[in-house]
C-alpha cells in the first residue's frame, strides 16, 4: 500500500541536500511541507517559510537537520547564515506528543523536547537508518583521508576508534583497500566482533603504542578519545579523521599546537553523497511519520 499524507503538515526545518530530496519525496507524497531555510523548488505540497515559528505554526510534526543543533541551539543548515536557533518556547507552540525526528540529538535538544512535551526521535538510532547510513559516512572519511595525505591508504597503518555501525563499516572498507587496519574498542563483544572479521583489535589501554606509528586514524567515538597526551604520541605526519558528532573526540587545539593535522567531519554523508544519503531518508522517514499520525 502506498502511504499518503493527504494535507498533513509537516515542518522540515534546516539541513542540507539530503532534506531538500526529503522534502519533495513528502509533498509527492501529499504531505503539506513547510520548509525553513531550504532551497526547494516551490511546487505542489511546498511551502517555503521565512522563519521556524512561521514553520512550525500548524505542523503534526517535525524533521530536523541530520546532526540536529548545536549547544547554542543553532541548527544545522548548508544554506543560510547566520543559522537560525530553534528554543523550547518555538516548539512549545506544538501539540503535546508531537514528533520530532532527528539525526542525532544532544543533551540541549533532549531537554527542549522533553519541556514542551513532545516525542523525540533519533533517526541514527534506528539500524535501518544507520546502517545504510555507514556507507556514505565511510566512503567520505576514506575520500577525505586522502585528500588530506601524500600516501595511499594501501600499505598505510590505520586506527578505527569505536566498532559502532559507522566503525565496522569504515574498517572493513579501509581492510580492502590494503590499509594495514587496528581496531579499538573498549566493548570485548566488538573486539572479539572484529577478530572474528579478520582484524587486528585493541582495547584503550593500548591506544598509545598502537597509535605511535599510524598513519590514519579515523574515530567515531562522541567523547575525547585523543586528548594531548595521547596527541603527543603520533607521528608528525599523522592525520586524523573525526567523525563524531560535534565537538568531536579530538583535543583540536592541542593537534593544532602540536601541528598534527586533525579534521572534524560530522553529517559526511550530506556532503560527500547528498543523493543516496537524502534517498535513505527518503525511504525511512515516510514511513516513521506515517506511524506516528496513525496513517497505516
Amino acid at each position: 500500500m502506498q502511504l499518503r499524507f493527504e494535507g498533513a503538515a509537516i515542518a522540515l526545518i534546516g539541513g542540507d541536500a539530503r532534506e531538500v530530496i526529503l522534502a519533495e519525496r513528502l509533498a509527492a507524497m501529499g504531505a503539506r511541507v513547510k520548509v525553513v531555510g531550504l532551497p526547494v523548488k516551490c511546487c505542489q505540497g511546498i511551502e517555503k517559510c521565512t522563519g521556524i515559528a512561521g514553520g512550525l505554526q500548524g505542523a503534526r510534526a517535525v524533521i530536523l537537520p541530520v546532526p540536529g543543533i548545536n549547544d547554542s541551539g543553532e541548527l544545522y543548515t548548508a544554506f543560510i547564515k547566520p543559522p537560525p536557533v530553534l528554543s523550547v518556547e518555538l516548539l512549545s507552540v506544538l501539540p503535546p506528543g508531537t514528533p520530532v525526528l532527528v539525526g542525532v540529538a544532544r543533551k540541549v535538544l533532549r531537554e527542549m523536547t522533553d519541556n514542551a512535551g513532545l516525542k523525540l526521535i533519533e533517526l541514527m538510532k534506528l539500524d535501518e537508518v544507520a546502517l545504510l547510513n555507514s556507507i556514505p559516512s565511510a566512503e567520505g572519511a576514506i575520500q577525505m583521508a586522502m585528500e588530506n595525505s601524500d600516501i595511499t591508504i594501501h600499505g598505510s597503518k590505520s586506527l578505527v576508534l569505536g566498532f559502532g555501525r559507522t566503525g565496522v563499516t569504515l574498517a572493513l572498507k579501509l581492510k580492502a583497500l590494503g590499509s594495514r587496519l587496528t581496531v579499538v574498542a573498549r566493548n570485548a563483544d566488538q573486539r572479539a566482533r572484529a577478530a572474528a572479521m579478520g582484524l587486528e583489535a585493541a582495547d584503550f589501554t593500548r591506544l598509545g603504542p598502537e597509535a605511535s606509528d599510524a598513519d590514519f586514524l579515523f574515530n567515531t567515538v562522541p567523547e575525547i578519545i585523543l586528548g594531548e597526551g595521547e596527541l603527543k604520541g603520533l607521528l608528525p605526519s599523522a592525520l586524523i579523521i573525526d567523525l563524531a558528532s560535534s565537538p568531536g573526540g579530538t583535543n583540536f587545539k592541542a593537534a593544532e599546537k602540536l601541528g598534527i593535522k586533525a579534521i572534524l567531519a560530522p553529517g559526511l554523508p550530506g556532503r560527500v553523497a547528498p543523493r543516496t544519503a537524502g534517498r535513505i531518508l527518503a525511504e525511512v522517514v515516510p514511513r516513521i511519520l506515517a506511524k506516528e499520525l496513525a496513517l497505516v
